[in-house]
Parts: C-alpha cells; structure tokens; sequence
C-alpha cells in the first residue's frame, strides 16, 4: 500500500470525511473517555449531594441528641434535687416528732403530778368531810 501523503502529515479522514488532526481511534477514545469522565462528574455530583444529606442527618441527629442529653442531665439533677429536699424535710419531720415526744414526756409527768395533786386533795376533802 502506498504511503498516503496527508497520514504522514498527521492529517486524516473521519467517517463523515472530515479532515482531523488526530487518528480516527484515537479521538473515538478521546470522546468515549469524555463520555466516561462526564458520567463520572455527575456521579461525584450525586455523590455530594447524598454525603451533604448525610451530613445534614447526622448534623441533626447531633443536636437531637445534645438536647437529649441536656434533658436528661437536667432531670438528673432535679431528681438529686428532690432527694435533697425529701431528705431535709425528713429531718424536719423526725425533729417535730423528737420535739412532740418531749412535749408529751412533759404533759406525761404533769399529768401524773396533777393526778397526786388531784388525789391527794380528794383525800384532804375526805378527810376534812369525815372530821365534821
């Protein structure tokens, strides 16, 4: 076959019979190499948009369980809280019931007192009836 004049230019034919400067496999694999990194750019693209999702879920889901966590340190030291307030109205109340006791101990021995007091002026009556 006979050297072609234009081929060892670096010139050639496509198949609509356009002149080109690169081979006819060479930019075929320059156009399916463009297709393919297109195709890539727009799955890079898809993929950032589900990451930035992602990314917005996981954020949310961050401050969901911050403001969890918030509640539940919260509720925590309201229960601690309320133990402390229980525990000193406890004291409170053993302190009224030790006073009461006192108070009772002391109307006890009055009584008692009354009572001797009491009998023993019936006593002074009787005999002071029986005398006359």
């Amino acid at each position: 076959m006979a050297k072609d004049p234009l081929n060892e230019a670096g010139l050639h034919f496509d198949e609509l019979n356009k002149l080109r400067v690169l081979e006819p496999e060479v930019a075929q694999k320059t156009t399916e190499l463009k297709e393919e990194c297109k195709d890539f750019v727009d799955k890079i693209g898809q993929f950032q948009k589900i990451v930035g999702g992602l990314i917005e879920l996981v954020d949310e889901l961050a401050k969901e369980a911050e403001t969890e966590k918030m509640k539940a340190i919260g509720a925590r030291n309201l229960l601690k809280s309320v133990a402390k307030q229980r525990e000193a109205q406890q004291q409170q109340l053993q302190a009224l019931i030790a006073e009461k006791q006192m108070q009772l101990e002391r109307y006890r021995i009055e009584y008692e007192a009354l009572s001797k007091v009491e009998a023993e002026q019936n006593e002074f009556i009787d005999q002071f009836i029986l005398q006359k």
